[in-house]
């Protein structure tokens, strides 16, 4: 009997970087199950690929015990849903901003990696990849919600990488930079003229350039642990110092 097919699953799946990974982590021959609010869209992409849809809000408990409850294996996990929400300063700031930001980034992928952690350890060969941001690694001013969240979520990734030492268990974090989705739409509440001022005179990275970065960590031999990833376009070499064209 030959080794099973490995299972992938990717929150946040139902467009962006975590659509895209999902594609590119099925055309390396996993079976992938992919999780996200909005079912509709995120069963076209299941079915563009060949893959499974289940409903998932990561910012709710008894959402993601019924999502992990469904997944009876898992060989890779890969934590993509958050976002950001406002750009408004410390002494602007809204309280429901950073909860939402908080709950979604944060806790959203403490509640998920911890269903499926014993899943993944299961498996022999587990996997966890988080996806964080330059703003996990540089805090910049107008972006204090969305910086303490993917701290958070640095801090959270190299602890498990701590407490999973010995485990067969193998944890990266890759922190794109710019990268043009609707993240900016998003983050300035549906103002289209805002979303794409932030891309202007850019080259910025694609949805694909992440997948396929984390579909190269997540094909890596089994004693390879890749351990963080800092992804960039040329035109950024950080958060805030980014060329543009005239």
């Amino acid at each position: 009997m030959g080794k099973p097919t490995p299972v992938a699953v990717v929150t946040g799946a139902s467009s962006g970087i975590g659509a895209a990974s999902a594609k590119a982590l099925a055309e390396a021959g996993f079976d992938v199950v992919l999780g996200a609010r909005r079912l509709d869209r995120l069963q076209e992409v299941a079915d563009s690929i060949g893959a499974r849809a289940l409903e998932l809000d990561v910012t709710d408990q008894s959402s993601v015990d019924a999502f992990t409850d469904a997944v009876e294996r898992c060989d890779l996990l890969v934590n993509n849903a958050g976002g950001a929400v406002g750009s408004e300063t410390i002494l602007d700031a809204k309280d429901e901003d950073w909860q939402w930001m908080y709950e979604t980034n944060v806790m959203g992928t403490l509640r998920v990696t911890r269903a499926l952690l014993p899943k993944l350890l299961e498996s022999g060969d587990g996997q966890v990849i988080n996806i964080g941001s330059v703003a996990g690694r540089e805090p910049y001013a107008t972006g204090g919600g969305y910086n303490a969240a993917k701290h958070a979520v640095a801090a959270l990734t190299r602890v498990l990488r701590l407490e999973m030492f010995g485990q067969p268990i193998r944890v990266c974090e890759i922190d794109p930079g710019l990268v043009q989705t609707d993240f900016s739409l998003v983050r300035f509440r549906g103002d289209q003229e805002k979303a794409d001022a932030v891309y202007q005179g850019t080259n910025p990275l694609t949805a694909e350039d992440v997948a396929e970065t984390v579909s190269w960590v997540a094909t890596r031999p089994p004693h390879v642990n890749v351990d963080q990833i800092l992804l960039l376009a040329r035109d950024q070499t950080s958060a805030r110092v980014i060329h543009r064209s005239e």
